[in-house]
């Protein structure tokens, strides 16, 4: 047996008499090491291999690499804080000049208890991540060698075997391209980790018990909790957890083995593999509230928290349709809003139609949000990162878009007028419900863009909840929208404030017509800077052949004419979007100095261990709500002098075309789209700023926090 490795596993236990305990539990483990400790070249138990997201990493950047273990049945890895017993990976790195490792990234762990001793532990394949970054000195095409000595423990609930290998893999400085296949896989992998908390948590030591308070929304589905404690040599492991909901908290208790008064890091486990990165400091814990069971523990039935949880999804429901209600003072909005203005004049003081219309435009509008909500959880379900307002950031629904405001302006401006297809009393009717119902899904599709205030805290909250009650919450925030219009139709009282119908109604539906061309224009700047000149150029001759197209057919007599040009409308449309599909794959227009300040969360790390203040935005051109914080808030004389003085970093986050990166980062702090507004003081914790933002309001944040 000589020369073969001592075991390196910890053993941990803070109790009285731990010394004897730990030789005991020392004795017990050598005996099967030393049957079954890994001979050279034998089989691994926890096989482990080391795989790169690209293999030709650009100078100046970061590659993510990944420890990819796949443990055979019955066998465990750990994670970096094992609990009472085991160890964590150990490296030993092999790096050229000018590359340096970050630190380890586990994903969420389960709980282990064996013999009583509590163990968190990898029972499934899974992957450690770290990345590398490149020093932008490194010449390209220069071949970087990578070379690591890792140890770990494989264990079952028997025996455990320390294991080792040597792995390497062969990078070459080059563009920086990613795969798609690694990126689809490291993209599942960055969805095990545990997500940052952009709020801190608040712990409480009373004796050996602590309880620790996470923000977490009411409503917001918490699956069996159990919390990891990052911060080694305080927590009783093995102590059983306990768990309560008390409003916008989620409260474990557990025990320690004595006073702390430092920050306390770890991981909750909010399902099967869900997990939040929790950082808690000394604070007040609010008292009461309901059980929730805890990571193998059961409570029965509980109705006083189910009761709680609908409470919450209430809440959440009423942010949702204030968030919409809201959104009708959004500039992106008031287009729309003219058309149905002119259809509520129409109907003059018929009460029946007024109320008609009203329901019929409603259902357009919650049948659309509730419809591209079931999109975005079904292809998040799928894997997809995509975020709300995910509709606009595809080149063919933007064509698709411009081609009906390009209608719309100039049927508002008189250039065409479809004559014989309302004939008739009936047919009257129906029209008008439809264009109501149509008119709505029109405002729900022109409406996501904008993003205001409570509905991002809603839309944020409905990713927490099961598929059913976020549908509820994309309802509510359709219900909101529609919401001053049915108080219009239902109220007697309004709907005496509308004027008559009269001539002013052909001017006003003119001047309409200014606002809705403008947003045509808007869609096609847009759909340049989606994909590129071709979509620019796609956009504006389908565009000019469709109201050519329709002009004519506003000349013509109902009949065979009629049904040609509509089909000759339908074929421009179909080319045109066959043309821009496979014309795909350009790259943005417009300016390129974003380029310069670009986000990335690795950035943003090398900033803050730098000591660098960071202001943090994310936008998008389809954004109007960004575009007007931008021209009064970001880009003033005022905020440029106040950045300057305090030595501020700007991060620009372009979400304009669909970015998983930056979708992931929007779900780290609870939202779902943009904008969002962050602050990183050179200490303390970062801030999120309101969704309107004004110079001075900006600025006093910058000037307090440094």
């Amino acid at each position: 047996m000589a020369g073969r490795r001592k075991p390196q596993f910890v053993l941990r236990y803070g109790r009285v008499g731990s010394c004897v305990i730990g030789l005991v539990c020392a004795l017990l483990f050598w005996f099967p090491f030393a049957a079954q400790a890994q001979l050279p070249g034998a089989p691994l138990n926890v096989p482990a291999s080391l795989e790169a997201e690209t293999l030709t990493p650009a100078p100046g950047k970061t590659v993510t690499l990944a420890f990819h273990f796949k443990p055979n049945p019955g066998w465990h890895g750990y994670w970096s804080n094992p609990g009472d017993a085991g160890f964590g990976m150990q490296l030993d790195w092999s790096l050229p000049k000018g590359v340096a490792a970050g630190e380890l990234r586990y994903p969420v762990p389960q709980p282990l208890v064996i013999s009583g001793l509590m163990n968190h532990v990898f029972e499934q394949e899974y992957a450690v991540l770290v990345d590398l970054s490149v020093d932008k000195n490194v010449a390209r095409g220069a071949a970087i060698p990578i070379s690591v000595a890792a140890n770990w423990l494989a264990c079952t609930d028997e025996i455990c075997v320390p294991e080792a290998a040597t792995l390497k893999t062969v990078l070459t400085i080059g563009d920086g391209a990613i795969p798609a296949m690694n990126q689809k896989q490291f993209d599942i992998w960055r969805g095990a980790l545990p997500v940052p908390m952009d709020q801190a948590a608040r712990y409480q030591i009373t004796g050996n018990g602590i309880e620790i308070a996470i923000p977490i929304a009411r409503g917001a589905a918490v699956d069996q909790p159990y919390f990891f404690p990052a911060t080694e040599k305080l927590f009783r492991y093995a102590a059983p957890q306990r768990a309560r909901r008390v409003g916008d908290w989620l409260i474990l208790s557990g025990a320690v083995s004595g006073p702390f008064s430092d920050r306390i890091k770890g991981v909750l486990r909010i399902g099967d593999t869900a997990g939040l990165e929790v950082v808690a400091t000394p604070g007040i814990i609010p008292a009461g509230g309901v059980d929730v069971p805890v990571y193998g523990q059961s409570f029965g039935d509980q109705p006083s928290n189910d009761k709680a949880q609908t409470q919450g999804i209430l809440v959440i429901l009423g942010f949702a349709i204030l968030g919409g209600l809201i959104l009708n003072l959004m500039p992106c909005v008031f287009p729309i809003l003219g058309l149905k203005a002119v259809a509520l004049a129409k109907a003059g003081g018929n009460e029946m139609e007024a109320r008609r219309d009203a329901l019929a435009y409603t259902a357009g509008i919650v049948i659309s949000c509730i419809a591209l909500g079931g999109v975005m959880i079904m292809l998040r379900a799928l894997g997809q990162e995509i975020g709300w307002a995910f509709q606009l950031q595809e080149p063919l629904v933007l064509l698709a878009l411009l081609l009906l405001m390009a209608a719309v302006t100039a049927n508002l401006a008189g250039l065409f007028e479809i004559t014989g297809f309302g004939a008739g009393g009936q047919l009257a009717r129906k029209d008008g419900v439809a264009g109501a119902f149509w008119t709505g899904v029109l405002a729900a599709i022109v409406a996501t863009p904008c993003t205001g205030p409570f509905m991002a805290t809603a839309m944020g909250a409905a990713l927490l909840l099961p598929p059913l009650a976020a549908l509820l919450i994309f309802a509510g925030l359709g219900f909101g929208l529609a919401l001053p219009f049915l108080v219009i139709a239902f109220v007697p009282a309004m709907r005496r404030w509308l004027p008559r119908p009269g001539p002013w109604m052909v001017t006003f539906r003119k001047v309409m017509a200014v606002p809705m061309g403008m947003t045509a224009l808007a869609l096609l700047w847009l759909l340049w800077r989606v994909s590129g000149w071709q979509g620019l150029m796609v956009g504006a001759v389908s565009g000019l052949l469709v109201l050519l197209l329709l002009i004519w057919l506003g000349k013509k007599e109902p009949g065979s004419a009629t049904q040609r040009i509509t089909l000759a409308i339908i074929g421009v449309a179909a080319a045109s979007a066959m043309v821009l599909h496979y014309a795909g794959g350009a790259q943005l227009g417009g300016p390129q100095n974003v380029a310069k300040n670009a986000f990335s969360e690795d950035r943003l790390a090398r900033l803050r261990a730098a000591n660098v203040p960071v202001f943090v935005y994310f936008t998008a051109d389809w954004c109007v709500t960004c575009k007007l914080n931008e021209a009064n808030a970001i880009n003033t004389d005022a905020t440029r002098a106040s950045f300057r003085r305090n030595n501020v970093v700007i991060l620009v986050g372009d979400y304009t075309r669909r970015d998983p990166a930056i979708t992931r980062f929007l779900n780290k702090h609870g939202r779902s789209g943009v904008p969002l507004y962050l602050f990183y003081p050179v200490k303390g914790e970062p801030q999120i700023l309101a969704q309107i933002l004004t110079t001075d309001s900006l600025n006093a944040e910058v000037e307090s926090q440094n």
